[in-house]
């Protein structure tokens, strides 16, 4: 199994229209979110600004995750969307978005036609056997606490183990409740 420790160091972060945003982790390594030849995009966002308006990313789906604060969406014009902490949204990225509301929120964003994952909170009192990222990925992202992950690689609150072709569980074990993410994608390259 392929594991890669990343940190705070090894995000970029950048500003939008209502906030921030870190980029966690981008495929291939070398693509760029501005010139949209991404395959899929994990990142977080702190929506700063009462009113904003989402990117649109045509070519995309996207789930979005709110880790604290709330948040209404609209897309399209359509009926307000309420989301509280660790509710998973799905919806297109073409669409016309707006939210109301302050939060730091979790985004993974895949390639349609390309990409195909989804994301799931954990929420946890000890420990856990996450199951392999089969002929994928797992991104797994502490959200808030801490855990140790096997033989002892430790997780703190904003970093993130990335996993690639596993084929046993791993142990994930925490001493107090924490909060993580788990993002999981597969790709199909012509």
């Amino acid at each position: 199994m392929n594991m890669l420790h990343l940190s705070q160091t090894d995000y970029t972060v950048s500003r939008w229209s209502g906030g921030t945003t870190t980029q966690i982790a981008i495929s291939p390594p070398d693509a760029s979110y501005s010139a949209r030849d991404f395959l899929w995009r994990i990142s977080s966002a702190v929506v700063e600004d009462e009113q904003s308006v989402f990117t649109p990313l045509p070519d995309y789906d996207r789930q979005l995750m709110l880790l604290d604060g709330s948040l209404l969406l609209r897309h399209d014009g359509g009926a307000a969307l309420r989301l509280d902490p660790y509710q998973v949204h799905a919806f297109d990225g073409g669409a016309a978005t707006e939210s109301q509301g302050r939060c730091r929120d979790f985004n993974l964003m895949l390639r349609k036609g390309r990409c195909r994952g989804r994301l799931r909170p954990l929420r946890l009192e000890g420990p856990v056997l996450l199951p392999p990222p089969q002929g994928g990925l797992l991104l797994l992202y502490c959200a808030a606490g801490r855990g140790a992950l096997g033989e002892g690689t430790v997780l703190a609150q904003g970093e993130s183990i990335l996993l690639e072709d596993g084929e046993a569980p791993l142990g994930l074990s925490v001493s107090a409740p924490a909060d993580f993410v788990a993002a999981e994608i597969w790709c199909d390259i012509p």
